[in-house]
């Protein structure tokens, strides 16, 4: 999978990232996180990723599906969330909810339904959603998204695949990734090469930094991809606004799988000093500079 704005916690990705890749989803997912832990990102992100159409990782973030998604407008993602007060996620949602579940999927091979926020739905409406857990349709996830399971009915929670997101000041993400990123795509056009070899020197002894900075990159160069196309940005970056200006929608393609592939390798154990100074190479000559 392809965590687009979802940094750290890097064993949880790597689980969801293998469920997806053999269809080993469960029918129910309930991501429980405190506040900022990224929760409603990654179920967006899950959410993409089961109505995607690419042949490689999902979420692409280019094809139709992913298009749609992105701007929440795709039939098979449906949304219900509760407000801040407790038992403000109605029955009636559910209900809904339930009733929508036995209809097919309209493009994509299962409906995703994203329940925000779950911990305030009231005793009613979390047995309404248990009848549809007990005997789920095929083609079907539920992804509910809580401060903590244990706000959850016991029956609810025994019939979900429970994945616990760590605070991201716990999680190991580095302040400087966001700045580091947008430095290394203002200095690829300029004449002097070591520009980028220079700034990214750091990385060489950092790998959670490097790490991190991948991901990043692999943000801009999609969302950028996705504003060449004609889409709608997800992130709203001046620097993915900015390259969509400067380059054509393959080079912008080429990057953002230069990004995945080098991450790739860096996953692998590749050599720092090796992989990170092959990096800022290939970045010039697959931009074209």
């Amino acid at each position: 999978m392809i965590f687009e704005g979802f940094f750290g916690n890097d064993s949880l990705r790597q689980q969801l990232s293998l469920a997806l890749e053999q269809d080993r989803l469960p029918h129910a997912v309930i991501l429980e996180g405190p506040p900022g832990s990224g929760k409603r990102t990654l179920a967006q992100i899950l959410a993409r990723a089961c109505v995607c159409t690419a042949q490689g990782e999902r979420p692409c973030g280019v094809c139709p599906a992913c298009v749609k998604a992105k701007a929440g407008s795709h039939p098979d993602i449906i949304v219900e969330s509760g407000g801040t007060a407790a038992r403000s996620f109605h029955v009636d949602a559910v209900r809904r909810v339930r009733s929508d579940a036995y209809i097919k999927p309209n493009e994509a091979s299962r409906k995703v339904y994203c329940l925000f926020e779950a911990q305030t739905m009231s005793e009613q409406a979390q047995n309404a959603l248990l009848k549809i857990l007990e005997e789920p349709p095929e083609g079907i996830l539920f992804i509910l998204t809580c401060p903590s399971a244990s706000a959850l009915l016991p029956t609810i929670r025994s019939r979900s695949l429970i994945l616990t997101l760590e605070p991201r000041e716990q999680s190991g993400e580095h302040p400087e990734a966001e700045a580091l990123a947008a430095q290394i795509l203002r200095e690829l056009p300029l004449p002097d090469e070591s520009a980028v070899l220079k700034t990214c020197a750091p990385l060489i002894q950092n790998r959670e930094l490097l790490r991190q900075v991948l991901d990043r990159l692999t943000v801009l160069f999609r969302d950028a991809a996705v504003l060449r196309a004609g889409g709608t940005s997800l992130t709203r970056d001046p620097s993915a606004q900015e390259l969509a200006r400067q380059l054509t929608r393959d080079r912008l393609l080429a990057l953002t799988e230069l990004s995945i592939q080098t991450r790739r390798r860096m996953d692998q154990n590749a050599n720092n000093t090796l992989l990170v100074t092959v990096f800022c190479a290939q970045l010039r000559a697959v931009a074209g500079y």
